[in-house]
């Protein structure tokens, strides 16, 4: 799988979900949960056209590669996501600024609450990963004629 381009293409596909997001901001229940669902998608679509750019220079075991692959794709879609379903339910556990004196269903709170500590130790896996495989020297290339 050419993981470089599938970075890419997912980093500007969430970016445009962000966009979307943010025209649709007033829609939610919670504003300023869905401003910072916009920010996410904007973010996260720039760090996947970031972590795109400078796969080539990613060294490690295909096996690794791929868990690095995935738990970006998971990471920072599932960031967008969580955060957008925090917007529609307003819930406000984890997040007391940006929903003040909001609060949902007990469940509704567990499941945002699950969903951000699971994204929170998929995008530290996977940074940690590519940060393992950038380690060492650059490899050589040969410059372009």
């Amino acid at each position: 799988m050419d993981y470089r381009r599938r970075l890419l293409f997912h980093g500007m596909a969430l970016f445009l979900i962000g966009l979307v997001t943010g025209l649709l901001e007033q829609h939610f229940s919670n504003v300023r949960m869905a401003l910072a669902a916009h920010l996410e998608g904007v973010m996260n679509g720039t760090f996947l056209l970031a972590v795109g750019a400078i796969w080539s220079e990613v060294r490690l075991p295909s096996r690794a590669s791929a868990i690095a692959y995935w738990a970006l794709l998971c990471g920072t879609y599932g960031n967008w996501a969580v955060t957008t379903i925090a917007a529609i339910l307003g819930t406000g556990a984890l997040s007391p600024i940006a929903a003040p004196g909001l609060s949902a269903a007990p469940w509704q709170e567990t499941l945002v609450t699950a969903g951000f500590i699971s994204i929170g130790l998929a995008i530290i896996a996977a940074s940690i990963l590519l940060l393992w495989g950038l380690r060492g020297k650059a490899a050589l290339v040969a410059p372009k004629a």
